[in-house]
């Protein structure tokens, strides 16, 4: 009988919290939305500058409730047009979807950068779904183009880290040998061995964690190359 009582209270449970964990998942996946989190070492803090109300989505929809006016936050997500954020509501703490006009940072140039990250990001996945590099990606940006480098090299010194990742491609290619049938006396054509040959190569030098130069064989079309803000980070 516990049994029972204990699998229906789960079961009421996990079928209470699905809204919540699908609206979660589809964030997740969401393109449009940037999460904070993977720009700086510590939680990014706003205070509301009014009495501040939380949705659900962050097209608006429902509300879920308030945040009073003075209340420290932490920013978690953000799009074109509204932040999610987590902080002490009424009845505890809520996590939700906002304006930005209801929250305020110490650091006049807060607002302007975060605007800053969020077109460098749209352009950033943009360039991904293309598969091209651009200087100003980062070396983890390239790698999700790209892959892992054939070849790297590093160069520490006391002001960080510099060097060159280089991406090269290779075809195989089939060398024959004509040879002469002992028995019939007619020629035919023998694979004698294999060799890998160079068809392209993309250099990249890099410091610190942004791309600063790229140069490409002509076999891969070595052309015009675009030029994005380096990564943004908060501490």
């Amino acid at each position: 009988m516990k049994t029972a009582i204990l699998t229906l209270i789960i079961g009421y449970s996990l079928t209470a919290l699905s809204p919540l964990i699908a609206a979660e998942s589809r964030l997740n996946q969401d393109p449009k939305v940037v999460y904070l989190e993977n720009f700086s070492k510590k939680p990014l803090i706003l205070l509301t500058v009014e009495k501040t109300p939380i949705h659900v989505s962050k097209t608006g929809g429902r509300r879920i409730g308030y945040i009073e006016e003075g209340t420290k936050v932490e920013l978690l997500a953000m799009d074109d047009k509204a932040y999610r954020i987590k902080g002490a509501g009424r009845n505890g703490k809520i996590v939700g979807w906002t304006a930005p006009r209801y929250l305020a940072s110490q650091d006049p140039k807060f607002v302007g950068n975060l605007k800053k990250l969020y077109e460098r990001q749209m352009l950033v996945q943009e360039l991904i779904e293309k598969g091209e590099v651009a200087i100003g990606m980062s070396l983890d940006e390239v790698e999700q183009v790209l892959g892992k480098p054939t070849k790297t090299k590093v160069r520490t010194t006391a002001t960080g880290k510099s060097g060159t990742y280089e991406y090269i491609t290779y075809e195989e290619q089939e060398h024959y040998a004509y040879v002469r049938n002992q028995q019939t006396g007619q020629l035919f054509r023998q694979l004698t061995h294999v060799t890998q040959e160079e068809t392209g190569k993309i250099s990249l030098e890099f410091e610190g964690d942004a791309i600063t130069a790229i140069e490409e064989s002509e076999d891969q079309g070595g052309g015009k190359v675009r030029i994005i803000t380096p990564p943004i980070w908060f501490f």
